[in-house]
């Protein structure tokens, strides 16, 4: 209360005028008019580019793996890419959402490299083909979309040597190997 009454003392007050509501009324002057401009009538989207070129910056993901030079024997990685290598071990992430398959994903591939595996087969299946509705178009398969990325980054960027699309007898577009670092 004391710290008010400093404030209070120290104010100055308010011009007479503006308290006593002597405010200037604007709405009583008038306004002058404009003259009447016709609106030309439009349409939405009227000066819109409809010669716009759709870009897909980032290429499909089967073939971005494909560009990727070997980390690997050259041999061994035609032998695998040719479905020669039989896949030592194998997780189906069908049905999974992405977190859950993160962690098991994760947990497995850990695990097959304690093991002494060298070559898994990640099958994420290919997605199911839904309706494009919105300006962002969403991708295929949201599980073969995410898992490269995560093979290749955070914890699993140390045990993964080489990931690449699997051959049509092991799951074709559907399913990754991935070729694990030797344990030390």
């Amino acid at each position: 209360m004391a710290l008010w009454r400093k404030v209070v003392e120290k104010a100055t007050p308010m011009p007479r005028s503006l308290t006593d509501g002597a405010v200037e009324n604007t709405a009583t002057k008038p306004i002058a008019k404009k003259p009447n401009v016709p609106v030309e009538p439009f349409r939405i989207g009227q000066s819109a580019r409809t010669d716009a070129i759709r870009h897909d910056l980032s290429l499909p993901v089967g073939d971005r793996l494909r560009a990727q030079t070997p980390n690997m024997d050259a041999k061994a990685f035609r032998q695998m890419k040719r479905g020669k290598l039989n896949p030592d071990a194998r997780i189906d992430l069908h049905g999974m959402t992405l977190a859950r398959a993160q962690t098991v994903l994760t947990g497995f591939l850990l695990s097959a490299q304690a093991s002494g595996h060298r070559l898994v087969l990640v099958i994420t299946g290919k997605g199911r083909e839904g309706a494009d509705e919105g300006p962002i178009p969403t991708p295929r398969g949201i599980l073969k979309h995410h898992v490269p990325q995560w093979l290749t980054s955070g914890a699993l960027g140390h045990v993964v040597l080489q990931v690449t699309p699997a051959h049509q007898r092991h799951g074709g577009g559907g399913a990754y190997y991935v070729y694990l670092r030797r344990r030390r």
